[in-house]
């Protein structure tokens, strides 16, 4: 009798270790992905579009002249020039969504994160500062990380 007591109590603490496992993992999730307002969804969009048709030019033509790009591992990156030059090898599926954005006059930014395809959890997450010029948003800034290191990092 006394062995059933014992395995009670361990199974009762391997599901405490597991509840407290999952509580964690749900807690690291993404944020909800929310609509953002038409004209800073665009430029999600576009930057969706030129990055999937590998086209370096169009996704540096989304931000200001003294843009700049923050990559994991590299240098920063400063004016349209050098991130059309730096998005030379960029491409492939993207899916971008927005958890979070702020508008304030000719500022705002938008937090959010990106994955390969639509039915897959984001692989990591980015924040795109923005200024409006010429009544069009632009990208000031694109900081991005993904949430696991690759495996040759």
């Amino acid at each position: 009798m006394r062995k059933l007591s014992n395995l009670k109590y361990l199974l009762l603490i391997g599901l405490l270790h597991l509840s407290v496992a999952l509580s964690n993992a749900a807690a690291q999730e993404n944020p909800k992905a929310i609509d953002l307002p038409k004209e800073l969804d665009r430029v999600l969009r576009d930057y969706e579009t030129h990055w999937q048709n590998s086209d370096a030019a169009q996704l540096a033509s989304l931000f200001t002249e003294d843009g700049y790009i923050l990559r994991p591992n590299k240098p920063i990156t400063k004016g349209r020039s050098n991130i059309e030059e730096a998005y030379q090898s960029a491409g492939g599926r993207l899916v971008l969504e927005a958890y979070d954005y702020s508008i304030d006059g000719t500022t705002g930014y938008i937090i959010g994160g990106y994955k390969g395809q639509e039915s897959l959890p984001a692989m990591g997450k980015y924040i795109l500062t923005l200024r409006k010029e010429d009544g069009k948003w632009m990208i000031t800034a694109d900081m991005d990380n993904r949430n696991e290191p690759r495996k040759n990092e």
